[in-house]
């Protein structure tokens, strides 16, 4: 299983929503992303998991001299998510070394252009399905939600040539909800590409519950606020991932 550590960046920092998805209350976590990635890299992670906070809010890309020091610190690759609307997006941050470039609620508003994109970058593009309820959550951090379900809309990228899914549970509040082992174990059945779980993993034995259901095709696990408190150690994280 591949662990994703995850760096969400607003206003050039590292930071962390919370209070409902609020923008303007996030929690900073580190004050240099790039070296945050570094530490990562140097953790032995083999990926980067790069949100752009303000992007995704906006609608475009804002961090962008931020996310291209992060490209130019490592050596592992890179995928990155917020405010990525269009093809020329797509090929401009994947010209700037971005390894794969991670779609949200462009699929469901667009189906068009993001099968352009899984056909014009073949291998490149996921896709993050949000759902709450088994719906997919319109807008990451809102409340609303499509009348769309999140397998349908996950089978419809599959088809277009998406190469994985990322999947997380939102809930009520907007916020990522708690490892919802359940329905990652069930999408990735239905699925023939990668599925990667997306949030609410606190502990080593959520990570180890997905680790036994790699299996089915859970690929990865997204890491993040349990990586910044403490509550999961990088090294025990990833000799799990591998055991």
């Amino acid at each position: 299983m591949i662990l994703f550590p995850s760096i969400h960046i607003k206003d050039g920092v590292v930071a962390r929503l919370t209070h409902g998805g609020d923008l303007e209350q996030a929690d900073v976590l580190h004050h240099d992303p790039a070296a945050r990635a570094m530490e990562f890299e140097a953790q032995g992670f083999p990926w980067l998991h790069v949100v752009d906070l303000n992007g995704a809010f906006d609608g475009r890309s804002a961090n962008v001299a931020v996310i291209e020091s992060i490209i130019h610190a490592v050596k592992i690759p890179v995928q990155l998510s917020g405010g990525i609307r269009t093809l020329a997006d797509i090929e401009e941050w994947l010209n700037k070394g971005v390894e794969r470039v991670v779609l949200a609620s462009l699929a469901l508003q667009n189906p068009e252009l993001t099968r352009e994109a899984c056909r014009r970058f073949p291998g490149r593009i996921a896709i993050k399905v949000d759902s709450r309820g088994g719906r997919v959550a319109t807008t990451g951090w809102s409340s609303s939600t499509s009348s769309v379900k999140a397998l349908d809309l996950a089978l419809r990228v599959e088809e277009a040539g998406a190469a994985a899914v990322i999947y997380a549970d939102i809930n009520s509040g907007g916020a990522l909800g708690e490892v919802n082992v359940e329905a990652i174990i069930d999408l990735a059945f239905a699925l023939t590409v990668p599925v990667i779980a997306s949030g609410g993993v606190q502990s080593l034995q959520d990570l180890a519950e997905l680790k036994d259901s790699a299996r089915a095709g859970v690929a990865g696990l997204i890491l993040g606020r349990a990586l910044y408190n403490g509550a999961i150690n990088a090294n025990d994280a990833l000799q799990l991932a591998v055991s």
